[in-house]
């Protein structure tokens, strides 16, 4: 049966186009019931048995939940007691279109064999379909076809053989017009929540539910603490004439009365509005979209540089916070004002499952507690539990369901429980969770298209494909490395010249466009290392085995390989794909090693002599081009084997080795970035890093004048010019901590496509042109480079996306998100070993340097651990003593002593456990000895001692 819809299309010309759309009608569409006996259906999804004790429903049934059952009651819909329902194709339509995050878990339930949820295309069954009709609306008209579904499923179950069973059909809506509709056709229909109230073996489903309006009404004040939200038709109209601006807002994490709103522009016009106040941030919670208005001039304010929490008891709905934000405005100074505005509506909430810790309420009998979100950005959420014993001392997640005008906090519901809070794998969780880093196992889907083992490689592997097995190929790793992206030789020409190659992993063979892995890959965008764990981008069996360029085993390679002179100038390039068997794994230190052992002649010493030599002159050259050496403390932990706790904590090393081979992906980067970019100047993968606006440099340029240095930041080469001159007499630590300081001021490198750009610089190497080419096992962005470069050299065909700028620019979004979030949840996981280090030692009294001077704190360096923390002055048990801030030199003055930048202090270093969910290394001041504010050197721990005495 066919039916076909009209209508016409307004083209972008302005021209009129009729579109005809043909929708063929069935009526061999099965039920998918076991109990049905008229469906000639080959496979069941729904159960015969399908029973769930329920006080208003005794027995066996199935349930049909509306488009906004889903959308807002997901978290009970994945919970296994809920089983065997119809999921419509009219509710799963709706739900694509207005919820992506939605959608993909409602997929990912209907694909769990033991959840029975069945998928029934209702709007191409002959029974089920109904057309709109005139002066109805799309909602009217898919709820009706709901109801037209639920109706036939009843009817259809009652006329199988099997009918006499009773099993009978449950629609769920929340939507009082839909359910009194439902009620007069003499459908079986519940509410949701009375629905799940009602399963009394599973109370615990309750805490699931999203908060109804009347419900959320019910657990609010009479009292308006907020301004009213503007519909979108007028904030669209105010944006439009420039009365709002739209934006991201972002919360501070050290002041919850303190928010920015990033407001995107063309080039340099983008522009942060900062925001004061809970009546101007106005519910808008991090992340989400909002429309904000300036305020005039003459309210403009500071950033604040206080930190001020919103801890300790729960403050009423009708409590103010007027001392708080009385406090925020005397401490704003007047010298620095940005642009200021408030909170007008919002345009797209960025809400998700939050993780944290019940706060459980002192009332006895109490459902409503506080939850306090791990993101100190995230405000409390007040929820419903009858769990709240239980729940104390866990982490859990939560979710917003709403955030009503009358409450001083958003509302919300319990979605599970991650575990008992301080254990590693619990907290280890949470930072992946928070950080949105895709850590579940990989899919059957996925893993369906891995090479079969045992795989080796044929006749097909080596077309287009050079073989150079015989060469003297090795790579240097870090300890422990299995998954080895990349290889290296040296050898001498006949002609004098110097053969150098760079091979790479050729991991684009075995991941093909567009299929399951492909996606995954994608979406996952990078391998994340934790301390102790890897979140693979790939399989294991390709990361660490098929694609890992290990010794003694051919593998597949993509190989970058330049003729050079004995000045490593490059006399020629040319990119292969190649098959290589590495002669030998070997760490930083077993290279360097070789390198200095003189008695050392075999050809995997001597490849690696030639190498060292080369990139010491490439490394000479890049510098005098203007690159800069900056410098950042990275930390070692070693952990005990049995427990996997951290038994020491060191700063890493560099050696010779680790510049040898930086200098060579470097330069392979370079060759290859300029190679796809000639090809495809429109679609090429590139990497760039923004030159850092001059007022990045204010903290650099004030710390260098207040130890009588001047630094120049005109350009790269002038900031590393006047760097490897900064010195200040007896102070050799000092040119380290600029460089530190340094690296704090640049900006973050970004992936993009060269056809949606036109600046390509990389101000960090002095590079007119770069890209990632040399870790494909563990970026997604090389594998697209990869493909590039293989097109470009006719080793592999390639595809729409590949060509298409606007799909790889929404790609390089993706990959830089994925990226910076990596390197949060790789701070995290450092943050939290550190914790877990100091927990075992007791106190430790240190040596430090002053990296920061705030108006009530200083901010510590020591060294030895690589570790920053805060020593504050204004500490709430005991008199604040008198402050002085000077924000020019930058300097604090205490009583009578004063702090400035680089200054050497001796600290305590101790775990603060008193928050278990905010835990923090806690730093007391020793040194210079301050009356009423240094604390006595106290005797270190039986634990700290023997610590010390094993070191």
């Amino acid at each position: 049966m066919l039916k076909s819809k009209t209508f016409v299309k307004k083209t972008r010309s302005g021209g009129v186009m009729k579109i005809v759309r043909e929708h063929y009608l069935r009526d061999d569409i099965w039920c998918g019931s076991e109990v049905c006996t008229e469906c000639k259906q080959e496979s069941t999804v729904l159960q015969r048995d399908a029973c769930i004790e329920s006080s208003l429903c005794s027995y066996s049934h199935y349930l049909i939940p509306d488009t906004n059952v889903v959308l807002h009651q997901i978290d009970v819909l994945e919970d296994p007691v809920i089983r065997n329902v119809i999921i419509l194709q009219t509710v799963l339509q709706e739900v694509r279109h207005r919820s992506a995050p939605v959608y993909k878990r409602l997929k990912d339930i209907i694909h769990e064999k033991e959840k029975h949820f069945y998928t029934f295309t209702n709007e191409h069954h002959r029974e089920t379909f109904i057309e709109r009709e005139p002066g109805e609306s799309a909602n009217d008209r898919n709820d009706r076809a709901i109801r037209m579904a639920s109706k036939w499923y009843g009817q259809h179950l009652k006329t199988s053989e099997t009918g006499a069973d009773g099993l009978k059909v449950v629609l769920l809506t929340n939507d009082l017009g839909n359910k009194q509709k439902a009620e007069e056709s003499g459908l079986l229909v519940y509410k949701c929540e009375e629905y799940i109230k009602s399963l009394i073996a599973n109370p615990e489903l309750v805490d699931h539910l999203a908060l109804s309006t009347d419900e959320k009404n019910e657990i609010t004040s009479s009292k308006v603490l907020f301004p009213e939200h503007l519909p979108l038709s007028k904030i669209q109209a105010g944006i439009k004439s420039g009365s709002f601006l739209q934006g991201t807002f972002r919360a501070s994490r050290d002041n919850y009365l303190e928010a920015t709103v990033f407001v995107q522009g063309e080039g340099e016009d983008s522009t942060e509005v900062l925001l004061q106040g809970l009546q101007n941030l106005n519910r808008a919670v991090h992340q989400d979209v909002v429309a904000v208005q300036l305020l005039p001039r003459d309210q403009w304010v500071a950033p604040s540089s206080v930190v001020l929490q919103d801890e300790g008891t729960a403050k009423d709905d009708n409590a103010e916070e007027e001392d708080e934000e009385k406090e925020l405005r005397i401490l704003a100074a007047e010298a620095a004002r940005k642009p200021t505005g408030k909170v007008v509506g919002i345009i797209k909430r960025s809400w998700r499952p939050f993780c944290g810790m019940l706060n459980v309420a002192q009332i006895k009998e109490s459902t409503r507690h506080l939850f306090t979100p791990a993101d100190r950005r995230i405000p409390r959420i007040r929820i419903e539990t009858r769990q709240a014993a239980t729940l104390a001392g866990q982490r859990i997640m939560v979710a917003i369901d709403g955030w009503p005008k009358h409450s001083r906090y958003p509302n919300g519901h319990f979605v599970r429980s991650l575990g008992s809070a301080g254990e590693k794998d619990t907290e280890q969780e949470v930072l992946l969770l928070e950080h949105d880093v895709p850590h579940q196992a990989f899919s059957q889907a996925v893993l369906s298209f891995l090479p079969k083992m045992p795989w080796a490689i044929t006749p097909e592997d080596m077309v287009n494909r050079e073989d150079l097995r015989n060469l003297t190929v090795c790579s240097v790793d870090p300890p422990g490395c299995t998954d080895i992206d990349d290889a290296l030789h040296c050898r001498e020409l006949e002609n004098g010249n110097l053969e150098v190659g760079v091979h790479i992993a050729d991991v684009s063979h075995f991941i093909r466009p567009g299929n399951a892995l492909d996606k995954e890959a994608a979406n996952r965008g990078t391998t994340v290392y934790l301390c102790g764990k890897r979140i693979d981008m790939v399989p294991e069996l390709l990361s660490s085995n098929l694609c890992s360029l290990r010794s003694n085993v051919e593998r597949l390679a993509f190989s970058c390989i330049w003729e050079m002179n004995h000045k490593a100038e490059i006399l020629r390039t040319r990119f292969t794909k190649s098959v290589i068997n590495s002669k030998a794994s070997l760490t930083y230190a077993e290279a360097q090693m070789r390198i200095d052992d003189t008695s050392m002649n075999d050809d995997i010493t001597k490849s690696l002599r030639g190498l060292n030599k080369l990139a010491k002159i490439l490394k000479k050259q890049r510098i005098e081009k203007g690159a800069l050496t900056l410098s950042s403390l990275e930390v070692r932990f070693h952990i005990d084997s049995e427990t996997h706790d951290p038994i020491d904590l060191q700063t890493k090393e560099l050696m010779e080795t680790n510049s040898m081979v930086e200098e060579f992906m470097l330069l392979a980067n370079i060759s290859v970035a300029q190679k796809i970019y000639d090809e495809f100047p429109d679609c090429a993968m590139l990497r760039k890093h923004p030159a850092p606006p001059p007022s990045n440099y204010d903290i650099l340029l004030k710390a260098a004048k207040s130890k009588e240095v001047e630094i120049h930041t005109d350009s790269a080469k002038a900031l590393a010019d006047s760097l490897d001159v900064a010195k200040v007499d007896g102070f050799p630590y000092f040119n380290t901590l600029l460089r530190i300081l340094a690296t704090r001021c640049m900006m973050q490198a970004v992936y993009f496509c060269s056809g949606m750009d036109s600046d390509f610089h990389h101000y960090g190497l002095a590079s007119p042109i770069y890209t990632h080419f040399t870790s494909p096992i563990r970026r997604y962005a090389d594998i697209i480079v990869h493909r590039l470069l293989a097109v470009a050299i006719g080793a592999d065909s390639t595809y729409p996306d590949l060509m298409d700028k606007h799909k790889q620019s929404a790609l390089s979004n993706n990959l830089n998100y994925r990226h910076k979030m990596s390197q949060y949840a790789q701070r995290a996981s450092v943050a939290f070993h550190t914790q877990l280090f100091f927990k075992s030692r007791g106190i430790l009294n240190e040596e430090g340097f002053i990296l920061f001077v705030r108006k009530n704190a200083i901010i510590v360096l020591i060294p030895k651990f690589g570790l920053e923390g805060t020593v504050f002055f204004d500490t709430k048990d005991k008199a604040t003593p008198k402050l002085v801030f000077d924000e020019e030199v930058p300097s604090l003055k205490v009583e009578e002593h004063t702090f400035c930048i680089f200054d050497k202090v001796k600290v305590t270093i101790s775990l603060d456990a008193s928050n278990i969910q905010h835990q923090k290394i806690r730093m007391a001041l020793i040194e210079p000895v301050i009356p009423g504010v240094s604390v006595p050197a106290p005797d270190v721990g039986p634990q700290a001692k023997k610590a010390k005495l094993d070191r």
